[in-house]
């Protein structure tokens, strides 16, 4: 029998033996940094990575660290956004009865999961970045735009400078994390009742609209916990992109470590902005996932 996911839990001894075991090994590792390996800490380099001034306005705006954090924020939207797009296409593909689709699907997912992921980024980035952005002619458009689009494509993908980066990082992300979304899909698919298939065609429904009305619906509903946690792995498997030049937050967190030479304190503060991401949007699906519940019990 699974316990309720709706009743309310109540803070014990064993949480707290937890608690205390995990703020023991945190102690013990600092023990270590600091008097083992002789580190002296120092945070005085932290608000100023974080923020800094604007000599026009006066006004406080963000530094290197939430700059990064705010790319990292901007390329997991955009890439999951086509990654669902993609996968979701596969998935359905995957779910066909005739074979060209179901082989297409497959070779592409088989492709992919079977591709160590830093060798397909790499193979995929030079590829993106010398055929596919000159092509689109991205790279002259964002040159010669006006003060307007500069700030519409600030805002939405970072600075124009780093717009060809961003695109083909948004691009390789989405192509590796559409493989997983697509077996996510094909499954929710498959997991219908053919007999509910069956009665939806034989009140005379095409298989269009037996899908659409029926097929559907059920499966949004059963994959949307899997695609959550998805979208979750793939804010943490965008530090990947940091390898091609893409200035997300690995990349600046890296280039202030090597500067600054305070490598212990830039990483905790990459981890903790990290977590406070993946955190958030954590409890959010799972406030999603209880409403979703709520709706299907009524």
């Amino acid at each position: 029998m699974y316990p309720d996911p709706d009743r309310k839990r109540h803070f014990g001894l064993f949480d707290l033996v937890i608690i205390g075991l995990v703020l023991g090994f945190v102690l013990f590792l600092w023990y270590r940094v600091s008097d083992v390996l002789v580190y002296k800490w120092n945070w005085s380099f932290l608000p100023r990575a974080l923020f800094r001034p604007n000599a026009e306005t006066g006004w406080w705006e963000p530094n290197l660290l939430l700059e990064g954090f705010l790319t990292t924020i901007r390329l997991s939207l955009w890439s999951m956004l086509l990654a669902s797009i993609i996968g979701l296409t596969l998935g359905i593909l995957a779910s066909r009865t005739r074979l060209l689709p179901r082989l297409t699907s497959s070779a592409y997912v088989g492709l992919i999961r079977n591709v160590p992921p830093l060798v397909f980024i790499f193979v995929f980035y030079f590829f993106v970045s010398s055929q596919i952005i000159p092509a689109l002619g991205i790279d002259s458009w964002a040159r010669n735009m006006g003060p307007s689009a500069e700030r519409i494509t600030g805002l939405v993908a970072g600075p124009p400078v780093l717009l060809e980066n961003f695109i083909a990082g948004v691009i390789s992300l989405a192509m590796f994390e559409a493989a997983y979304i697509a077996v996510i899909v094909r499954a929710g698919i498959e997991s219908v009742p053919q007999s509910q298939i069956e009665a939806a065609k034989s009140v005379g429904l095409k298989p269009f609209y037996v899908f659409r009305l029926v097929v559907f619906p059920q499966a949004l509903r059963a994959v949307t916990p899997p695609l959550a946690n998805q979208f979750i792995m793939l804010v943490k498997d965008s530090s990947i992109v940091s390898l091609i030049s893409v200035q997300e937050l690995t990349f600046v967190g890296t280039e202030i470590a090597v500067s600054s030479q305070r490598r212990f304190e830039t990483y905790i503060v990459v981890a903790v902005l990290y977590f406070v991401l993946c955190f958030g949007l954590s409890r959010l699906f799972a406030r999603l996932e209880s409403r979703q519940r709520l709706s299907d019990q009524r």
